[in-house]
């Protein structure tokens, strides 16, 4: 399946202001967070409408197709970042991203409004506050107030899960599946999955494509890409370099699944997304002030 060349940076906050009664029609991968600095706006989505003052924070998922109105009083604000959880491969489990993707399509979650008295817009505004703070410590924030914002849902999953001395091999696939992070599932083999759930190979395929919704290999398989396309857009490691760190140990066939997945080479893949970042956004009474 080929992919649209769409790569945001993440866990980088951003700054965009709009014109009075103009209008920001918001697209997003993953998931965005946005805090009004100055002004005032409003989200409008044929399911919720919502008044978005200073110093409220909207949460918004990849689904939440809608449209902020700045108001007619004057010009509004933003910062805002994206973070798609599918990209932190080290640290969020593949439960944690099961989880994420499924509230991601429910409205109550989709689009989340938090008053400016609300932690997470507190927290949130005192980061835009910060005069010049390190990449690093900025990333480690942004993270803080994302694991904040889905707290109910993941201490929610986490009282779910079943005794780890369960007798039923799909829920001992579904515990080691919240336990394990997506480049962690790298270093497991098939076989190593077999002797964790204490099931014939055969009953494991089976389970997993019902748990995870496509096969072992398959999913190896994404992580890998997931991990490749990382890589060529935030370093500039050699194609071959970033096809080892990835898991491949062939070039040839990493250029092949790359293509097939996304519809071009890796190269030309790394050039596009690079293009696509640095061009300008051209909307109608939107100013741009920093990027």
């Amino acid at each position: 399946m080929k992919t649209k060349v769409l790569f945001q940076p993440h866990l980088v906050v951003k700054e965009v202001s709009l014109c009075a009664g103009s209008e920001w029609n918001v697209q997003s991968t993953g998931w965005m967070f946005l805090h009004v600095s100055s002004g005032a706006a409003y989200w409008l989505h044929p399911r919720a409408n919502y008044d978005v003052v200073t110093g409220s924070v909207l949460i918004l998922s990849e689904q939440a197709k809608g449209t902020i109105r700045a108001s007619q009083l004057g010009e509004t604000r933003f910062h805002y970042f994206h973070l798609q959880p599918e990209r932190l491969t080290g640290l969020v489990t593949l439960g944690e991203q099961d989880l994420l993707r499924k509230v991601a399509t429910q409205d109550r979650v989709a689009a989340r409004l938090y008053a400016p008295s609300a932690a997470i817009s507190q927290r949130f505004n005192a980061l835009c506050q910060k005069a010049s703070p390190s990449a690093l410590s900025i990333r480690l924030e942004l993270l803080t107030l994302f694991s904040h914002a889905f707290e109910e849902e993941l201490a929610k999953q986490s009282s779910a899960a079943a005794p780890e001395q369960t007798t039923d091999a799909k829920m001992r696939l579904v515990n080691l599946l919240n336990q394990t992070t997506a480049s962690e599932l790298l270093d497991l083999s098939f076989a190593d999955l077999v002797r964790e759930t204490r099931c014939t190979p055969r009953h494991l395929s089976r389970i997993f494509h019902q748990v995870v919704g496509i096969s072992f290999r398959e999913k190896q398989a994404q992580v890998r890409l997931s991990r490749a396309q990382e890589l060529l857009a935030t370093t500039e490691s050699k194609v071959v370099e970033v096809a080892l760190e990835s898991g491949y140990q062939s070039l040839s066939l990493f250029n092949l699944m790359f293509k097939r997945r996304f519809g071009t080479t890796p190269g030309q893949w790394r050039n596009q997304s690079r293009n696509t970042r640095s061009a300008r956004p051209l909307r109608t009474g939107v100013a741009i002030v920093r990027a």
